[in-house]
């Protein structure tokens, strides 16, 4: 989700709740403790220099119980950000702090509740690093049967 389409649907909610990827809510107590900009330069396996910039929320679990973040707070966050640290119309991350780990999360909306969605890695360069596209599955006799006879010098079997 862009940072201009969860400004749009903060419009639209009355309460403001985040749902874990396991169904599990966030406590309605939380915070927004940052909203930044993520700029990460890296180069890929295949030698590709990189650049990914991200909007980066951190939702973090109080003690003050009685806390309650309204969509219009949180819009005046997010407006600031953009305001004061130049942030333009990125993806967002989200990392929140569920058990031992801070985990990281793309974020989605169900229609009625924001949803944080597991990330994933991915080769950026498949093409260079030598990794299938597709992981073929064999059952063992089919493959001894195949290589039967490919076990001789130039063969390729080791």
């Amino acid at each position: 989700m862009k940072l201009s389409e969860i400004k749009t649907l903060l419009n639209t909610v009355e309460t403001v709740n985040f749902q874990l990827p396991d169904g599990n809510f966030v406590p309605e107590h939380f915070h927004v403790t940052e909203v930044g900009l993520i700029t990460k330069n890296f180069i890929d396996c295949g030698g590709t220099v990189r650049k990914e910039t991200v909007v980066n929320f951190q939702l973090w679990n109080a003690n003050d119980f009685e806390h309650r973040l309204k969509p219009k707070k949180l819009i005046h966050i997010i407006e600031l950000s953009e305001k004061v640290l130049g942030i333009e119309n990125f993806e967002i991350e989200v990392e929140y702090q569920d058990t031992t780990t801070i985990g990281k999360y793309d974020l989605g909306f169900n229609g009625e509740n924001f949803q944080l969605l597991n990330k994933q890695t991915a080769c950026l360069a498949q093409e260079n690093c030598g990794a299938p596209t597709e992981k073929s599955s064999l059952n063992l006799p089919q493959l001894s049967t195949e290589n039967a006879n490919s076990c001789t010098p130039g063969g390729g079997c080791c």
